[in-house]
């Protein structure tokens, strides 16, 4: 909306089950591909989702390459655990993984190589508390 403000319309919606593993029902979303504003032209820059039960981190889906459709995706939970991935897909740069704490952004994960991204496998940052 200008001045570096930003506003989030709605996150993706949350779809049917799609597999039970064990106790674990998993679900599924979509992210939109285009947004219609009546505040104006609108450009999509984000994901994000909630996940209804908590914990809940973001599972693996999250993370594959083949799920990056924004530059960056932002999940919650009913906890308000807040975690944040900037997926570079397609540089060489590594994946960020990020936890909201005490009004900060904090690393606590990267995807590394090509390989992690495409696989979703994260590799947690050393020190991170």
């Amino acid at each position: 909306m200008g001045d570096g403000v930003y506003y989030a319309s709605h996150g993706s919606p949350l779809g049917k089950t799609t597999g039970v593993v064990g106790a674990e029902k998993r679900k599924s979303c979509i992210p939109p591909s285009s947004v219609v504003d009546s505040r104006g032209r609108t450009m999509t820059l984000a994901d994000y989702h909630s996940h209804p039960w908590s914990p809940s981190p973001m599972s693996v889906f999250d993370f594959q390459n083949r799920t990056q459709v924004w530059l960056i995706r932002i999940q919650f939970d009913v906890a308000c655990t807040v975690m944040k991935y900037v997926p570079h897909k397609n540089t060489p740069r590594p994946g960020e993984v990020y936890v909201r704490r005490e009004r900060h952004w904090r690393l606590v994960g990267l995807l590394e190589s090509e390989r992690d991204k495409e696989l979703g496998i994260v590799r947690p940052v050393e020190g991170d508390t």
